[in-house]
């Protein structure tokens, strides 16, 4: 496995949620009241949209754009009788740093600089 760091331990609370770029990757950072950290796709599964204006209430993540929820401790969806679920991560915490493994990291497109 590959971990990459994607933040340091103090940015992420109990209750809260996090979303990363890891190369060209989004990672989600949860961590659910009462659970431990988890690491997903920032991605909904549902429709392949961008979470980046979920909410997380502590237990549930709400995509903005369908309302479909999904539990934090095991990434199932909770709103709908669907297979659908969060992809999770591997995760890890090393040192003061949260390492998620999301597979081969690419670097993100750099738009070519102009020439002058």
């Amino acid at each position: 496995m590959a971990f990459t760091a994607v933040c340091p331990t103090s940015a992420m609370a109990e209750g809260g949620m996090g979303l990363y770029q890891v190369g060209k990757k989004s990672v989600l950072l949860l961590w659910p009241r009462g659970g431990e950290l988890k690491a997903y796709r920032g991605r909904c599964p549902h429709a392949d949209v961008p979470l980046t204006e979920a909410t997380f209430d502590g237990k549930t993540i709400t995509c903005p754009h369908h309302q479909w929820g999904f539990d934090g401790v095991n990434g199932k969806c909770v709103t709908h009788l669907v297979r659908n679920a969060l992809h999770a991560y591997p995760l890890q915490v090393e040192g003061d740093e949260i390492q998620v493994d999301v597979g081969p990291v690419k670097p993100a497109i750099r738009s070519p600089s102009a020439a002058s």
